[in-house]
């Protein structure tokens, strides 16, 4: 079985919430315009895009250190 890596592991929690957060209170929510409603659910999801990669990118930085000091 192959492991889940903790970039793509909190990614997916992250995705799963913003998903049920949106789907329960955004219908429910009538003070806001439908614009404005679409704009945060989009923008949310662009964080969690962005922290992926920067997770992603963190994660090869270690991999690449805990190699270079496997060699040494």
């Amino acid at each position: 079985m192959k492991k889940i890596r903790k970039s793509t592991g909190l990614t997916i929690a992250l995705l799963i919430y913003v998903s049920a957060t949106a789907a329960y209170f955004l219908p429910r929510n009538t003070e806001i315009e439908q614009a404005e409603k679409y704009i945060t659910v989009v923008a949310s999801y662009v964080i969690v895009l962005l922290l992926w990669l920067v997770l992603r990118k963190k994660e090869q930085l270690q991999q690449k250190r805990w190699d270079e000091e496997r060699r040494n």
